[in-house]
This record gives structure tokens, sequence and C-alpha cells, in this order.
């Protein structure tokens, strides 16, 4: 066999497309051709050309203390946000996070010739880097600038379409005012502690969910509305909750050393199977939900053992916590069995919180691919209708979660 023919950036973009249109995405044919056609590699040159087509993220900038700043994104994020974003020839688009440029460019083939694509990104580091594989890659009507991303771009506006690139607390008050009516925002929006990329189609002054899926993005500069602080002496475990909930770390301080309630749902799930959708109901239905992530030793000493030990979701209230557990069916752990589902409470309301997740883990149970309907406001704004189930304040949104 010829290594250089199997290995060629040609070959390996088409194993890439192909692994991804059988996971389900690049669902239409335009974006499977756009990222049969765009060069990734190009645009992450100091990577391995196998790096460069794997099915994973690559971190191109970091901070002092090794946390990602910039990076290009897994291909099948890619491939499901453009799903998302529906784009049509001759649309003018704004792209918040410049990245290393590939979206850009996978954009820019979407759009054709009649289109406008705009990327913005705060890091000027982060624009020259793009700019340049850009210009190498022969995209050069593709228009980047250095601006803070919740500002926009008004010089080019308005858009038919925006997508997000990087992940967002809030949607400022710009990407409502630069996006036509009937336009579609894409966005990696984060509440309760998760983050789901959601694209809005707006209608008048709403902009309303079509399509909501998990994802997790490096966060936006600025926009600092997620809080978080340690619960325990040793700093082991964390809560992260938004600002509009009346969350006080320092009255949880000793809330693990107290006495556990343990809740079970009978709800199973298989070793591949995701309960992440779990998470999405509980910010549909309680407003205390928020997230708890456990460090590998107190989860080794049985301090706090959360289904997924860096990010499961929790309910607190005042002294009081639950968090979502699991258990593991057959005790020989043989490698395909099933998982139930509960909950593990601590503090004088620990058990009832602890029943009220697993309440909502049998409401999963029911409709597991159940997709909740997700509406926005411009916070401050007269509403034609009123919000159903949980409102979720923001600063510059008004944001409702119902199923």
């Amino acid at each position: 066999m010829n290594d250089t023919i199997t290995t060629s950036p040609e070959v390996l973009r088409a194993q890439m497309v192909d692994r991804i249109t059988a996971a389900g995405w690049a669902r239409s044919r335009a974006v499977a051709e756009a990222m049969r056609a765009v060069p990734r590699h190009l645009f992450v040159p100091d990577a391995p050309l196998p790096d460069a087509y794997a099915d994973q993220a690559i971190i191109t900038k970091r901070d002092a203390t090794g946390a990602a700043l910039s990076c290009a994104s897994e291909p099948i994020i890619v491939a499901m946000m453009l799903d998302q974003l529906d784009v049509q020839p001759g649309d003018k688009i704004l792209e918040v996070g410049a990245g290393t440029g590939y979206n850009a460019a996978l954009l820019a083939y979407l759009t054709g010739q009649d289109g406008q694509v705009t990327s913005v990104d705060i890091d000027p580091d982060v624009i020259a880097r793009a700019r340049h594989a850009l210009d190498t890659t022969g995209n050069t009507r593709v228009h980047v600038v250095t601006r803070d991303g919740t500002l926009g771009d008004a010089g080019h506006a308005p858009y038919d379409r925006i997508i997000v690139t990087v992940g967002a607390w809030d949607v400022p008050a710009a990407w409502w005012e630069q996006l036509v009516p009937g336009g579609r925002l894409v966005v990696p929006l984060r509440w309760r502690g998760q983050t789901r990329s959601i694209a809005f189609d707006r209608t008048g002054n709403v902009l309303r969910s079509n399509s909501v899926h998990l994802c997790g993005f490096v966060p936006m500069v600025g926009q600092e509305g997620e809080r978080t602080g340690h619960i325990d002496p040793g700093g082991e475990v964390a809560l992260y909750w938004d600002e509009d909930q009346p969350i006080d770390p320092a009255s949880l301080r000793a809330v693990l050393d107290q006495p556990k309630t343990t809740a079970w749902s009978a709800v199973t799930v298989g070793p591949e199977e995701p309960f992440d959708g779990v998470w999405l109901r509980l910010t549909s239905t309680d407003p205390v939900t928020c997230r708890i992530a456990a460090a590998p030793d107190a989860v080794k000493t049985g301090l706090c053992t959360p289904a997924i030990p860096v990010r499961s979701p929790a309910l607190v209230e005042d002294t009081s916590l639950a968090y979502l557990t699991l258990r593991r069916l057959d005790q020989n752990g043989s490698p395909g069995s099933a998982w139930e589902l509960g909950a593990i409470g601590h503090g004088p309301a620990g058990e009832q919180l602890a029943d009220r997740l697993c309440d909502q883990i049998r409401a999963w149970d029911q409709s597991r691919t159940g997709q909740p309907v997700i509406t926005a406001y411009p916070a401050g704004a007269g509403r034609d209708e009123p919000l159903d189930g949980q409102t979720i304040h923001k600063r510059g949104t008004v944001l409702s979660v119902s199923y």
C-alpha cells in the first residue's frame, strides 16, 4: 500500500467527512461538499496532518495557566452548527469568534460569490492568524476585524445569519439589532451550568429555538454571568451557577459532611447512552438547577460522587443540595452492563431535592429525544406573549425553557 496516498490531505479529509455523515451530521449536501473542499490542515499548520482531520479539537492559543483561549473546534461540532445555520447562497453572515479561519472559509464556500462573510474576534493575534490562513487558501473576500464580538460589526450589517463560535452566556443587544427579521442566530449558549448550541429564528422581537444540541466551547471574553465557589474545606467540590440564582457556597461549606440520602429512579442507560437530556429538562422545571464538579480525590473518598464528576446537574436550596449520580447494575462490572440513574441529597432538604431530581429523570425517560422550546426576548423589552416554563434572567436577555 502506498502510504503517501493513504495519508494525503485529500484522503484524510474524505475520511473525516465520511465519519461525520455516518454520525448523522453534514446532513445537507452543501455542508458535506464544503467540508470536502476546504483544506482544514492549512488552517492548523502546526498540527500533524492526521490530527488536522481527526475527531478532536485543536488548541491554537493558551493563556499563562494553560487554559485554552482559542481553538479549531472538533469537525463534527463544526458540521452540526453549519447544519443548524442552514446557510443559503448569497447570505450575509456574521461569525463571532474567528478561530483559525476554517469556519469562515466553510461559510464563504456555502454563501458563494454573491454572499458576504464577516468574522470578528477580540484577540488581534487570532485575527492575524485567521487572515493569513484565509488569504493562503484563496478566501480573500472574507472580512475579518479585531473587535469585541458582543458588538458584532454594524458596518456590514444587517445579517441573514449570525453564528457564534465561542461560548456565550448572553445574547447581547448588537446581535439582536444586526440580525434581519426572519434571520437565524446559532449560538453556544450557557445557562444553569451547561452549554447548548441553539439555532434561534427571529420573529419580530422574539428568538425561538429551531434546534438544540449539547456542545462545549471556549468561553467568550467579557461575559461573566456565571458564578463559582467551593462547598468543602478542601476545595475539592465546586458549584457553578448563574447570577440570577440566590446560591451562597459559604452556607453549604459543610453540607457534604452531613448524612446523605440516596434516591434511585429505576431509569437505566447503557454504557454509551447519553443522559444529558436530564440536565436540560431540569433547567425547564427547577429554578435551583446548577452544576456540580468533583475532583478525583473527592470521588475516590466518596465525599461527592456525581454521575460525571467534572460536570453534573445539581439542585441547591439554602443549606441543602442534591446531585445526579448513577450505579452499575451488574456488580461484576461487565463492560456492557446498564447503569441506573439517581440522586444523592445532603442537608435538611436533601431528601426532597433528591426526589425532585429523580422525578425529572423519570420525565426525561418518557421522551428521551424530546426537544425543548427555548424562547428569548431582549431584557426590558415588552413581550407579545407570556413566557412558559422556567424564566432565566440574563443581562441582555430573558430566556425561557419549556417542554
